[in-house]
Parts: structure tokens; sequence; C-alpha cells
């Protein structure tokens, strides 16, 4: 089972015709150009928001009984995933991130987490150490940003990934 977002285009089809270089070149001007005017198309922004009712429920007579989805725009799924794929690989690169940046880094998973905290649970018990362990919920963060800011310090570094 499948759901269509609102431009109606399927990610094989996307994988299908990004072998014809012609597309290719077109997804590469269209992501360029959202890049260098700074600007992201409203025609990217449109979702469909789909409520799912959660499996096994006694009743269905609260909000919490559902699932909402949102089936985002294909063709701006895949020319954010582009621009942050480049990121990624600057970012790396260039040593712009901090060693141990677990999240949302490729290659770098949950596992790896908490593997590496593991180890430095461990590493305090050899010590006679106690330690304990701090999370906070960022899911909001980087829609909290100042994302003109944000565009400034990425040119300052030079990230200018696609151009």
């Amino acid at each position: 089972m499948f759901s269509l977002g609102p431009d109606h285009i399927l990610w094989n089809y996307i994988k299908s015709i990004l072998l014809d270089d012609t597309y290719l070149e077109h997804m590469t001007n269209i992501t360029n150009a959202c890049i260098y005017i700074e600007h992201w198309p409203s025609y990217f922004k449109k979702s469909i928001l789909v409520i799912i009712p959660k499996l096994n429920k006694a009743s269905y007579d609260t909000p919490k009984a559902f699932q909402p989805i949102v089936l985002l725009n294909t063709t701006g799924k895949l020319i954010k995933k582009v621009i942050n794929n480049c990121l990624q690989f600057h970012t790396t690169t260039n040593s712009y991130l901090y060693p141990n940046q677990l999240g949302d880094v490729q290659q770098k998973s949950t596992i790896d987490t908490g593997i590496y905290l593991t180890h430095l649970v461990r590493a305090g018990w050899v010590k006679q150490c106690y330690t304990s362990v701090i999370a906070f919920d960022v899911t909001q963060f980087f829609l909290s940003l100042n994302h003109v800011f944000l565009l400034s310090c990425l040119k300052k570094a030079g990230l200018n990934c696609l151009s």
C-alpha cells in the first residue's frame, strides 16, 4: 500500500527518470536556482494530511487513537535530500561537525549512539565515577532557527555546494 503526495509522483518514477541525463540536468538547475535565489517555492511546501486509525484501540472516540501522517511533495523531498547530502558531505569533509555528533549524520545510527554512551558509562565505572545522562527533544529546533542567519553562516563557511 502506498499514498501519493500532492504532486502524485511515486519514488519509483523519480528513480527511473533520474537515469535520463536531460531530466537530471533540469533537476540540478532547479535545485541550484532554489539555493542561488534563496527561495523555496510554495509548490514544494504543499502537503496532504492523512489521518490513520491506530490498530487495536478499544475506542476511537479520542484523538490519541489516530495517527496523522503528512504526505509531502515528492519533487521537493528529492531536492531537500540532494541539498542535505551536499551539506553533510561538506560539513564532514571540512570537519565542521563535532566528531561525536551522531544525530542526523549519515553512517551514524542510533546503535552507534548507544554504543558510545555505553562506552562512556563503563569508562566512568573504571574510574569509580557516576554517570548521568540528560536528553533533549529538539524536534522543532531547525524550524525555530533564523534561516537568513543560517544561510549567511553557510555561505561564509564556503558551503555553496551545488553551484
